[in-house]
């Protein structure tokens, strides 16, 4: 009879646990499916996507601070057609605009999927209307496209780039360049 801890094999031949474990290994290795090669992970750009009219539009992740939804304004007298009201956010004064409204003349027509991106860029914070956000959508750095084919011309002074997902194209809405614009900026009648 074998010692504890051993395992008799065939006729009085005693295997130790150890080379059990070394077995066990053995063919472990020889069954075992191969690492996966390791793959090169191409570099994302990150934006918000959102629809103005029927535009695809996305802006940079740092240049918005906050989605809303339609928050209660108070109307201002004496200024453009886009500028829809002042709305009190957490005990801030919000001025919002109508994006539709600066760029094309056309009132947003309010929706319950309808909000408001909040921007703060150099020192102008605001908040404008979309008819939609679209949620975060992720592209490749390499698809970048420096314009946008057939662009509107409203919009493509406001424009950094384009992305294409499919057959979709989204033009880079840069609130950078939104806030610096002296028409943005001019919103008294």
């Amino acid at each position: 009879m074998a010692g504890k801890g051993s395992r008799q094999v065939g006729k009085g031949k005693t295997r130790q646990p150890i080379d059990i474990l070394r077995d066990i290994e053995r063919r472990s290795r020889a069954n075992a499916a191969p690492l996966p090669q390791q793959q090169d992970i191409a570099e994302e750009w990150v934006g918000i996507g959102f629809r103005v009219m029927d535009f695809r539009l996305l802006a940079p992740l740092g240049e918005v601070t906050e989605i809303l939804t339609m928050p209660k304004l108070s109307r201002v007298p004496g200024v453009k057609p886009w500028v829809l009201g002042i709305a009190n956010v957490r005990g801030t004064l919000l001025p919002v605009m109508d994006l539709a409204g600066f760029l094309h003349g056309r009132r947003t027509p309010l929706t319950k999927r309808s909000r408001v991106l909040v921007l703060n860029q150099h020192g102008v914070v605001a908040g404008l209307l979309v008819d939609d956000v679209l949620g975060l959508r992720h592209f490749e750095k390499e698809s970048r496209l420096n314009r946008m084919p057939s662009p509107d011309m409203v919009v493509l002074p406001y424009l950094e780039c384009a992305y294409q997902d499919e057959e979709q194209y989204w033009g880079v809405f840069s609130m950078n360049r939104l806030a610096q614009s002296p028409l943005f900026m001019q919103v008294a009648v």
